[in-house]
């Protein structure tokens, strides 16, 4: 009986572990275009988050001002 409860846990624990997502360190890169497609500069960052979560947050750096482009990117 105890093998049975062993291996119960064991799988509960694996199966547990597919829905933790795991947070790591991702470098979120934002370059500067000008109205025609000259580089003004670019700038890094990092982000600890998962993936998804980082990816979001880079994006959110996107932005268009006057022709002035900002395209940020997760490295």
């Amino acid at each position: 009986m105890k093998i049975s409860k062993f291996f119960a846990l064991i799988a509960f624990f694996a199966l547990a572990m597919t829905f933790v997502s795991c947070q790591r360190d991702y470098t979120c890169t934002c370059t500067t275009y000008d109205a025609d497609g000259n580089v003004l500069g670019s700038s890094t960052s990092v982000i600890t988050d998962t993936r998804n979560e980082a990816k979001a947050a880079c994006d959110e750096g996107d932005s268009n001002i006057l022709g002035v482009e900002t395209e940020c990117e997760l490295d």
